[in-house]
Order: structure tokens, then C-alpha cells, then sequence
């Protein structure tokens, strides 16, 4: 019983001991932090195009709207505004993504030297 109250209190006081961070916890933060920006932009830019162009289609095919000429050219010229920005989005995500890299990449360089020279 003795043993186990042992282990117990051990578990409690990891939790609450500090942790040194690891050089690969610090790494894997820095590439999210990298990466992230371009991916909640091309998520959010997408999504944004996708209800646009939906909305363009559902005014072009009468579904929002009179049903009038009017709205089907304005339906129509709202999907392609829709159309526009899903196709760009992938370019978009891809120059985010490299700039973010860009700006981190000298210190993941680093982190990762450091990593894989005290492994050796």
C-alpha cells in the first residue's frame, strides 16, 4: 500500500513540477507558427469564396431573388466573383506559406542543427 501511495504522491508533484521545454517542442511550435497564418487565411478565404459563389448561383438560378433577368446577371456576376476567389485561394495559401517559412526559417535552421548535433 506504501508502494503505491509513493507512486501516487510522485504523479501529483509531476504536475506541478516545470518542465524544461525540449528543443523539439520548441521546434514543432516554431513550424506551426510558420505555417498557421496561411492556413487560417485559406480556410476562412475559402470558405468566404464558397458562400459567395454559392450565393451567385442560388440568385442566378432564381432560388434568392424575383427570379427577374436582373437577378440572374447579378447572380451570375457574383459567382464569378466567387469563382475568382476559390481559384486563387491555393496561390494564395502557397505564397503565405512560403513567406512564413521565409521569416522562421533561420531560426528552425538553427533549432534543428542544435537538435540533430547533440544526437550525434
Amino acid at each position: 500500500m506504501k508502494n503505491l501511495d509513493a507512486v501516487y504522491a510522485e504523479k501529483i508533484a509531476e504536475e506541478y513540477s516545470q518542465k524544461s521545454a525540449s528543443k523539439v517542442v520548441a521546434l514543432k511550435k516554431l513550424d506551426r507558427k510558420a505555417k498557421k497564418p496561411a492556413e487560417i487565411f485559406t480556410y476562412s478565404f475559402g470558405i468566404v469564396g464558397a458562400l459567395i459563389l454559392g450565393a451567385g448561383m442560388c440568385l442566378s438560378m432564381g432560388i434568392i431573388g424575383s427570379g427577374t433577368s436582373l437577378f440572374m446577371v447579378l447572380g451570375i456576376i457574383i459567382g464569378i466573383i466567387g469563382i475568382a476567389m476559390v481559384s486563387t485561394n491555393y496561390q494564395l495559401y502557397k505564397k503565405m506559406l512560403e513567406n512564413g517559412k521565409k521569416k522562421y526559417a533561420f531560426e528552425i535552421i538553427e533549432l534543428a542543427k542544435e537538435i540533430t548535433d547533440s544526437e550525434n
